[in-house]
């Protein structure tokens, strides 16, 4: 992101030498939400986003194999 603002500052100065207004108005337009979303990009960033999602109980999921097993053991049993 440093970058693309570096190139917006460059081409910024560039246009403001030759005189080209719109294109000026048009990078301060590019620049600010550039800014924005930069700050919005830092903000994020500075949250706590990591989310506890506690241990994996497997236990309900181990039972309902070992009984399936021993369901298809007695079937196939004589």
């Amino acid at each position: 992101m440093e970058e693309i603002h570096a190139n917006l500052l460059d081409r910024l100065r560039e246009a403001k030498e030759q005189g080209r207004l719109g294109e000026v108005a048009a990078i301060e337009a590019s620049l600010a939400a550039a800014e924005q979303k930069l700050a919005a990009m830092c903000d994020l960033a500075a949250r706590h986003t990591t989310v506890h999602l506690g241990m994996p109980d497997f236990r309900g999921f181990v039972a309902r194999i070992d009984s399936e097993q021993r369901n298809a053991d007695a079937k196939q049993q004589p």
